[in-house]
């Protein structure tokens, strides 16, 4: 499709007029599409169905080390979890933390941890200090930017770039700043760009010089595994580039199955040093005499192995890339080469990241949802929910039907084309000479 920047008003006018009859018809079907979150589809729950299969009344409640999994402790977890998630995550078992079903649980808790109580080499608890402050590379994760909202902790946006956060930006602010504790990070397939972070993005965060000397980095690994190719991008260890660094402390990992098995019935786990672990586990104890154990055994017998996880995330591709595949298709045909939109394509995760002109964003979401189809908020990608050029709308393909998402996605690039449209067209009145 030829650039709309190019038209002349009267080809614009024309264009617009045929696609606004094209939006008519959609909207007089009353259709209720949802393309807001980034649930995984029926399909793919019945993928891990025949967990509940695995541990019955008749089968052997035990762990590997004789634990009676039906009875207290097991304070971070079984000793075979956090085998095998070393195993998938490239970890060492003593440095991870098993939880309940909720790595977004496990991120809020540390956070009110640091809080209450400081982090491991904190001279002052957080909440104790004037002014506590995070940095969030944006477009971002809307639950990370609501964890700080809670907290009252004041969040610094930094651009994302094409290989994770603009590291410059990250390493003034971090350096002159002691009120800057923390920095957000979906570090492979992010949320919602499908961006993986560099070699260099996460050398530079591992060694980069803090005036904070309890600075911490949230390490969501959400989509560790999450692939949606058999060339999957690979990330930097992270754990390695900070102990080369001298930093061994810097880093919270988390990481669960929610996009795995069952979101709300899964395991979920974060890692760290072991001053960390030690430091959290004293806190823990207070807290709780230990997560679900049944259900590590049920996720544990399930898989059997690491190779039986990395097979069961063959099939969610399966599933998934098809989706990915249509939404991808769609923008092509319909907004490639019109200038009026961008978007990375990913090849991993769960969203596809897209930016409209400038100050069309919120337009356009409200746009689709009076033609049947909810997006998620403009703004949402940002915090406090401020887009400051109003552009990015995260599009979520995983939940509805392939049918669905077709109509859903000509339905969006209609709504991003006849916004354009008007931008431009009242630009070009704006630019007008008088008479």
């Amino acid at each position: 499709m030829s650039g709309f920047t190019a038209l002349s008003e009267a080809e614009l006018n024309d264009l617009y007029a045929a696609r606004q009859k094209e939006y008519e018809t959609y909207k007089s079907k009353n259709l209720h599409l949802d393309m807001s979150r980034g649930k995984p589809s029926p399909k793919q729950l019945d993928l891990s169905m025949g967990m509940l299969d695995v541990v019955t009344s008749k089968d052997a409640m035990t762990a590997e080390d004789g634990t009676d999994v039906r009875n207290y402790g097991g304070l971070t977890g079984l000793p075979e979890t956090k085998k095998f998630f070393a195993s998938v995550l490239n970890l060492k078992p003593e440095q991870i933390i098993i939880g309940g079903n909720s790595s977004l649980n496990m991120m809020h808790d540390t956070i009110a941890r640091a809080m209450t109580h400081g982090v491991y080499g904190s001279k002052t608890p957080w909440g104790k200090l004037p002014k506590v402050k995070f940095l969030a590379p944006s477009p971002g994760y809307d639950r990370h930017f609501a964890i700080c909202e809670h907290f009252n902790i004041e969040m610094i946006t930094v651009d994302m770039k094409s290989d994770g956060p603009d590291m410059d930006q990250v390493e003034k602010l971090v350096a002159e700043d002691e009120a800057i504790k923390g920095i957000w990070c979906v570090p492979k397939y992010s949320n919602p760009d499908g961006i993986t972070y560099s070699d260099e993005v996460v050398d530079r965060l591992a060694s980069m010089q803090t005036k904070a000397d309890d600075f911490r980095i949230f390490w969501d690994d959400a989509y560790a595994v999450h692939h949606l190719t058999d060339t999957p991008d690979t990330l930097k260890d992270i754990f390695q580039a900070v102990d080369k660094a001298g930093h061994a402390n810097r880093v919270f990992m988390f990481a669960s199955t929610s996009k795995i098995t069952f979101p709300g019935s899964g395991v979920a786990l974060m890692a760290s040093s072991q001053d960390n672990v030690s430091f959290i586990q004293k806190q823990l104890s207070v807290q709780t005499i230990g997560p679900d154990k049944i259900n590590q055994l049920r996720h544990l017998r399930f898989f059997k192995n690491p190779e039986g996880l990395k097979e069961h995330m063959k099939k969610h591709a399966a599933i998934i890339k098809p989706k990915f595949d249509l939404v991808l298709s769609i923008l092509d045909e319909k907004l490639g080469g019109t200038g009026i939109a961008e978007w990375h394509k990913p090849n991993g995760g769960y969203f596809i990241s897209l930016n409209t002109l400038d100050h069309c964003a919120k337009a356009v979401v409200q746009k689709a949802k009076e033609a049947g189809v909810t997006l998620t908020g403009a703004g949402a990608t940002y915090p406090y929910g401020n887009d400051p050029l109003d552009r990015n709308i995260r599009i979520a393909p995983t939940f509805p039907t392939l049918e669905e998402l077709e109509q859903a996605i000509d339905i969006f690039t209609l709504c991003v084309q006849l916004v354009s449209i008007e931008k431009l067209l009242s630009e070009k009145s704006q630019s007008a000479p008088t008479v």
